[in-house]
């Protein structure tokens, strides 16, 4: 893929595994992770605007893209993702950062701010609520009917057959069926997603995300978290829904909620400029 002459690819090994990520600017780290079924290139919007004031690490988390895909379906636990993300920090000469994620990503920023606090300087999830609140969602019937998928991704082999048909067909279908905005992705966008998924080993590596996700949330006591957290959420999420953000300010110190109507799950893709200028303030703070 051609990028801009200022991103610049990078390696990392850390915790067993070569990572890729793009990179731009200089200064404190700004540390993104995307989601399913996206790579780094999910931050095209947000790479130029934020290395003005940072240096901006777009990750490809493990299995995705160019990152290595390990085998073995465990490999792929939250606390595996939890320790690539240390090691990213730590590896790239930081020992803070703020940190960026949006569906998976979101996930494990989450995670991570609770067990790294230390090295987390503010937190900005988009479109993944809070573990309790996510775990307390799957509880009732209008949230397990959106979240299908999950147990369907629980099957061997299947989804990644349905997955790559019609030339991964449902990769952009995913993209092009939930959003509001359907010009948010052009057909180089699309084509760029399924030539990631297309990569040998990568669809595994991917599904295996949710065959470990139902240890996420769950029982465990999350307690208050006290880094500074804004929480983007567009409205139409068909994939989650918005309740699931009511009640955050429970679980967190220091909150920020900013919703954006008429937008889908990829609120990053597809407001770009007010995800950019909610995130503007929040770090103006």
């Amino acid at each position: 893929m051609h990028l801009p002459e200022a991103w610049q690819h990078g390696h990392i090994t850390t915790n067993g595994v070569r990572l890729h990520y793009v990179t731009q600017g200089e200064g404190d780290l700004m540390l993104f992770l995307h989601g399913f079924p996206e790579f780094w290139y999910s931050w095209r919007h947000q790479i130029p605007e934020f290395a003005q004031s940072h240096k901006v690490v777009a990750l490809d988390l493990r299995g995705y893209n160019d990152s290595d895909k390990p085998a073995d379906p465990k490999a792929y636990g939250m606390s595996s993702l939890i320790a690539d993300v240390e090691g990213v920090i730590r590896g790239l000469g930081y020992d803070r950062c703020t940190l960026v994620g949006h569906d998976w990503g979101g996930a494990i920023a989450w995670s991570f701010a609770y067990a790294h606090p230390e090295l987390c300087d503010r937190l900005i999830v988009m479109n993944l609520p809070h573990p309790a609140k996510f775990a307390a969602g799957l509880m009732t019937p209008q949230q397990l009917f959106k979240s299908w998928y999950i147990f369907f991704f629980q099957l061997p082999v299947l989804p990644e057959l349905l997955l790559q048909a019609n030339d991964y067909g449902l990769i952009a279908e995913a993209f092009r069926g939930m959003a509001i905005d359907k010009t948010a992705f052009s057909p180089a966008d699309l084509e760029a997603y399924k030539d990631a998924a297309a990569k040998r080993g990568a669809l595994t590596a991917m599904v295996n995300y949710y065959r470990n996700a139902l240890q996420f949330g769950g029982d465990r006591h999350w307690g208050v978290l006290r880094v500074p957290t804004l929480l983007i959420w567009g409205e139409q999420d068909t994939a989650l829904g918005i309740e699931l953000t009511y009640g955050t300010e429970e679980y967190v110190e220091d909150l920020t909620i900013r919703y954006i109507p008429n937008c889908s799950h990829w609120v990053q893709q597809e407001q770009p400029k007010l995800v950019n200028q909610y995130m503007r303030e929040f770090l103006a703070f």
